[in-house]
């Protein structure tokens, strides 16, 4: 049987990415103290990919807002990344990091490495500020991701961080009522 993800500790990793015209070194503990999304997608210079990167990108401003870094991985090098972003319309407004994982250790760190394609699946992990994995989405290569969907988990996952003793009833959005599991709601629901 496998372990679950879900509220364990990310792994130490180092890596590079392309971010805003750089090269930067991206760790672990650059995802210590708030919020992150690490974003595994298969490749560069694909078809489903860049539509969810411009998704995301088109969601960034709204994260940064709500206190969430969003860093993007695929086992592309951060040259590539570079390559892609300079040469793409829609990958061209990505404003958050884009890592490259040429050698798959992150990817299997989250456990979304394809081994025999040297590729990752596609992946969204929500991690919080402690470090923990709240939310693990895996998807198949042929599956596209909503970052509209991803944004309310992020709302859900924070408000139940902030309140504790609620919980976030499914599809609710911010301003909604949560519930306050007790003996009371047993068999009310």
């Amino acid at each position: 049987m496998t372990q679950s993800i879900i509220n364990t500790k990310i792994k130490e990793f180092n890596a590079t990415a392309y971010h805003n015209g750089d090269f930067i070194d991206v760790s672990d503990k650059d995802l210590a103290g708030k919020w992150s999304v690490v974003f595994f997608y298969p490749a560069d210079f694909t078809f489903v990919c860049p539509t969810e990167l411009g998704d995301v990108a088109d969601y960034y401003e709204q994260l940064q807002g709500m206190g969430v870094e969003v860093y993007s991985v695929s086992t592309d090098t951060h040259f590539t990344h570079k390559a892609w972003h300079d040469s793409s319309e829609t990958i061209g407004k990505i404003k958050f990091p884009m890592i490259g994982d040429p050698t798959g250790r992150i990817s299997r760190n989250f456990g979304v490495m394809i081994e025999e394609d040297g590729l990752a699946l596609r992946g969204t992990f929500v991690i919080n500020p402690e470090g923990e994995i709240k939310v693990a989405e895996v998807h198949d290569l042929g599956i596209g991701r909503s970052a509209k969907e991803l944004v309310r988990k992020i709302q859900a996952a924070q408000y139940v961080a902030e309140h504790d003793g609620e919980v976030c009833p499914a599809a609710w959005q911010p301003g909604e009522a949560t519930l306050a599991p007790s003996l009371d709601l047993v068999g009310k629901i």
